[in-house]
């Protein structure tokens, strides 16, 4: 995962299903493309919303972080 390419938090921003259709969220510095997920229409899954690192949100959530591991990372998230 080396290899991924890295975007900014204002490219991470975009990607809120909003203003670009891709719907993409960060957790522990990845970027995941979750734009084929029902629970993430519209860019918003329960009170959490898209174009977010939601490593901080995750405490908040009724599952583990084993839900990312549906999804490839797409990128890395610049420090």
């Amino acid at each position: 995962m080396t290899n991924l390419p890295e975007y900014t938090q204002q490219q991470l921003a975009l990607r809120n299903g909003n203003d670009r259709e891709e719907i993409w969220v960060a957790y522990r510095g990845l970027i995941y493309d979750v734009t084929s997920s029902r629970l993430w229409r519209n860019g918003k899954h329960y009170e959490h919303w898209a174009g977010q690192d939601l490593t901080a949100e995750l405490a908040d959530a009724p599952h583990t972080e084993k839900v990312f591991d549906k999804f490839t990372p797409i990128g890395r998230l610049k420090s």
